[in-house]
């Protein structure tokens, strides 16, 4: 009854994202992801003070970062980038346009976005860069947020990021006064872990009130993604607000108008 007036085709992707907690989707404009990339890679040679690096392709250098970055220098590296890559124009406009018709059928067509997109990058053996067990909203995010991930290599097995079904969630959500740490909700749910592989130059969309995560990256190669997250901009908000950490980006003209409409006097 909620969707009665969404497309065939929107129902669809509707129907697979509640069963799932998540939805893939081959990203169309491929030459705007190319400038994420290539963007990331300029910002790379800069950091590493090297205008040109002897690789065999830009697919090549990026899954084997770990040849170049020592792991105590990762985070520095990293931060860099996360800078540079926030600070580049038209960045946000380009990451949301990268998947607009699936965050607009999933999401609405009246948004706010992260301010500034994450990054995250996972050599192989490294555990500096872990995130353990967990769902945003347990620290403070709105349960209305829907996550955009971004690849910029091809993920799978321990490269990649897991999540628990909608209906193992709930399940093992109810029994959580039963232990101390997460560590040990990991322990229990393990075999019921989704790995999602997502190949470079798709998407992925999920919902951060799933218990997600990754482990120690045990492949050859390295992992380099990005994650945004967008909300209805009328939705529930949290600790994180419109302003300090999300913007508007897709608000409607009679929206505005009645944000500004005063009454007149008696």
């Amino acid at each position: 009854i909620y969707m009665k007036f969404s497309s065939i085709l929107e129902k669809k992707i509707q129907n697979k994202f509640l069963k799932n907690g998540y939805y893939i989707f081959n990203i169309r404009n491929k030459s705007n992801l190319n400038i994420i990339k290539k963007r990331i890679i300029k910002f790379s040679r800069k950091w590493l003070k090297q205008k040109s690096i002897s690789v065999k392709s830009v697919n090549y250098f990026l899954d084997n970062l770990h040849d170049y970055i020592e792991p105590k220098k990762l985070n520095e590296f990293r931060m860099f980038l996360y800078n540079e890559i926030n600070n580049s124009k038209d960045f946000q406009k380009i990451y949301y346009n990268l998947g607009k018709e699936y965050i607009d059928v999933l999401c609405g067509n009246e948004l706010v976005m992260q301010r500034k997109c994450n990054l995250s990058i996972q050599l192989p053996k490294d555990d500096s860069s872990l995130l353990p067990l967990h769902a945003d909203v347990w620290v403070g995010d709105s349960e209305y947020e829907l996550v955009f991930w971004l690849p910029l290599v091809n993920v799978y097995k321990t490269k990649a990021m897991y999540i628990l079904s909608p209906e193992d969630n709930l399940k093992y959500s109810k029994s959580f006064s039963k232990f101390k740490y997460t560590e040990q909700i990991f322990k229990k749910v393990k075999d019921k872990l989704k790995w999602i592989k997502v190949d470079y130059g798709q998407g992925l969309l999920f919902t951060q009130n799933l218990m997600h995560g990754n482990v120690v990256n045990k492949e050859k190669s390295t992992r380099v993604s990005f994650n945004c997250r967008f909300k209805s901009a009328f939705s529930l908000y949290r600790d994180k607000e419109i302003g300090s950490f999300f913007m508007p980006i897709t608000i409607k003209p009679t929206t505005m108008l009645g944000k500004e409409y005063e009454f007149p006097d008696d």
